[in-house]
C-alpha cells in the first residue's frame, strides 16, 4: 500500500500564493503519473493538474491554467502544486494521487492511490 501525505494548505487572501506538496511512502510514484484534484463543499471532485512520470507531459484544468504549476521531484518522491493568484473559487480540499500507469490523466479513475487531502481556503 502506498501512502500519500499532502501539506502546504492553509487560509490565504485572494491574490496570494500557496505551494502544496505531496510525498509518497515509497518509490512507486517515480514510475507513475501523478495528479492533483480538488473538492469544494457540495461539489464533486474535479481535476486540477497532472504530470507524467518524467515530468515531460503536463495537463491543467482550464480554471487554473496560467495560475497553477505542477512539478515533481522523483528523487524525493514528491510532487508540488504552486498556486498563484488564488481566488475564492479555488477554496477546496486538494488531493494528490498516484496514477495506475506512467502517463498523466485528467480522469480520477486513472489513479490508484489517493492522499487524505489538504484544505485550501481563499478569502475575498
Amino acid at each position: 500500500q502506498v501512502q500519500l501525505v499532502e501539506s502546504g494548505g492553509g487560509l490565504v487572501q485572494a491574490g496570494a500564493s500557496l505551494k502544496l506538496a505531496c510525498t509518497t511512502s515509497r518509490r512507486t510514484s517515480s514510475n507513475n503519473g501523478m495528479g492533483w484534484f480538488r473538492q469544494a463543499p457540495g461539489k464533486e471532485r474535479e481535476f486540477v493538474a497532472a504530470i507524467n512520470w518524467r515530468g515531460g507531459s503536463i495537463m491543467y484544468a482550464e480554471a487554473v491554467k496560467g495560475r497553477f504549476t505542477i512539478s515533481r521531484d522523483n528523487a524525493k518522491d514528491t510532487i508540488y502544486l504552486q498556486m498563484n493568484s488564488l481566488k475564492p473559487e479555488d477554496t477546496a480540499v486538494y488531493y494528490c494521487a498516484v496514477g495506475r500507469g506512467p502517463t498523466a490523466s485528467i480522469v480520477a479513475g486513472a489513479y490508484r492511490y489517493w492522499g487524505q487531502g489538504t484544505q485550501v481556503t481563499v478569502s475575498s
